[in-house]
């Protein structure tokens, strides 16, 4: 009599993804995004009343930030593993969920000391870690609804998406006018909490990609010893076996992986320091440099993120159809020659206004190809483990820039010199370097479908013959 098999492999199947759900996966990833840089943004625009409302110096202050940087890298950097172990599904639920609680605990966290402030914001990265797990989850939903439609334009759809940068940047802009006055700083991170909480049950709904639940299914079988049904299933879903089954961080440092960690991780180091220079210092930049009020400066920073929208939504579109490493190369390469452009043109506010703008536009705009590109460039196994060590690498880069421009006007330079060797020459070398990975064709990534879901004696052969 033969034996029966308490793990059926042959209930196992791949749901189909229906263009509702890439929809609904779209919108829900769409306001995370939005929300979970409307928080990020928030305490870099509220650390000085913070500073003045805990009586901490602009030195210590300054700290604050450089060491909540260091610790959102890190929760960047350890969200991979999670994404590639737990699932991109609840990944998303967790990222969701874990910035809403550190926004209110942002609230009470200074009171307790710096360093327990420095923990709550430093976990409040999860917001910013959510960037990997929007692009891993939706690289691979947008594959597997194998659509001709969305095959030839996913890029531009995710591009909508990573959009939601500027957007929230100018949500946490006009929101903190306006609640400001009436609730305090305080009042704008609770604010920050509702629409978390929202999205964290919106998410609920939503489908975990089939990549990763084959990646899950095959894991099960190894581990139960059933090597010839997972052989079987791999074969099926035209995926790799041995690439398969090398998983964790090592992986992404050897083989066919180790050179886009190596390449992407060194762009994003490079890109984050001219973002640091252009994005977080660009009202001091243009101040500095042009003698441009702040008011205006304000201005201009509200004009540059409406382009820096325009600029995601067409390198989006443009990676679709020149493939996403030639339009992030591109794209950087030419920000780092607006940027110095802008740098040395002339004080007039109309030239100040359109080279910063264009800047931003190709500083921004590509990474609606670079967070696409990553993904394409791992396997499923690693897909999330090597999109986080590559993801981590941009807030370092925002460090080592901070510290540089700081020696440089410490040491006598001026922000004209600074800005350029941190922030336009990085920008142009980290277009440079991406062209040192390979070229991932769009046309060619998709999602293998067999003919027909396989049955029991193909999945369980020794079984067969058993029987």
């Amino acid at each position: 009599m033969a034996k029966t098999n308490p793990h059926p492999t042959s209930d196992f199947r791949i749901e189909p993804i229906l263009p509702v759900d890439v929809k609904r996966a779209t919108i829900v990833a769409f306001f995370a995004w939005v929300f979970a840089v409307y928080d990020f943004i928030l305490f870099g625009t509220l650390l000085p009343e913070i500073g003045a409302h805990y009586k901490w110096t602009p030195t210590q202050q300054a700290e604050i930030a450089t060491l909540v940087a260091a610790g959102t890298a890190l929760i960047a950097f350890f969200i991979g593993p999670v994404l590639d172990k737990a699932g991109r599904k609840s990944s998303l639920l967790f990222t969701v969920a874990g910035a809403a609680v550190c926004s209110g605990l942002t609230v009470v966290g200074g009171s307790l000391g710096k360093w327990p402030l420095v923990v709550i914001r430093s976990l409040a990265g999860l917001g910013y870690a959510e960037e990997t797990v929007n692009a891993t989850y939706l690289n691979e939903l947008y594959t597997a609804a194998n659509d001709p439609r969305l095959n030839k334009r996913k890029g531009f759809v995710y591009s909508l998406v990573q959009g939601g940068w500027p957007i929230g940047a100018l949500v946490a802009a006009g929101l903190t006018a306006l609640l400001l006055p009436h609730v305090g700083w305080q009042g704008c991170f609770i604010f920050a909490t509702f629409p978390a909480i929202i999205i964290f049950f919106m998410t609920r709904r939503l489908k975990e990609s089939p990549q990763f639940l084959l990646h899950k299914h095959v894991n099960d079988l190894r581990a139960r010893g059933e090597d010839s049904a997972a052989r079987a299933i791999a074969k099926r879903y035209g995926i790799d076996y041995q690439q398969h089954g090398s998983g964790g961080i090592r992986a992404a440092f050897r083989g066919e992986s180790l050179r886009p960690t190596l390449v992407l991780g060194g762009g994003l180091l490079l890109n984050w320091a001219a973002i640091q220079v252009f994005g977080v210092l660009g009202t001091t930049v243009i101040t500095q440099v042009h003698h441009v009020s702040f008011e205006n400066s304000l201005l201009i920073l509200i004009l540059s993120n409406v382009v820096g929208y325009i600029g995601y939504l067409s390198h989006g579109f443009i990676g679709d159809k020149i493939g996403r490493r030639n339009t992030l190369a591109l794209g950087w390469m030419c920000g780092g020659f607006a940027f110095a452009g802008m740098l040395y043109g002339p004080h007039d506010f109309p030239v100040v206004v359109g080279l910063y703008s264009l800047g931003l536009f190709f500083l921004n705009g590509p990474y609606a190809a670079a967070l696409f590109f990553i993904g394409e460039s791992y396997p499923t196994a690693i897909r999330g483990t090597g999109s986080a060590i590559v993801h981590a690498m941009g807030p370092v880069g925002a460090i080592l820039a901070g510290i540089g421009i700081t020696a440089a006007l410490n040491s006598g330079s001026d922000w004209l010199h600074g800005a350029l060797l941190f922030g336009a020459v990085p920008c142009f070398l980290s277009g440079l370097l991406i062209f040192a990975t390979r070229h991932v064709d769009p046309a060619q990534d998709t999602w293998t479908h067999p003919a027909h879901e396989p049955s029991s004696a193909e999945l369980r052969p020794e079984l067969a013959k058993a029987n």
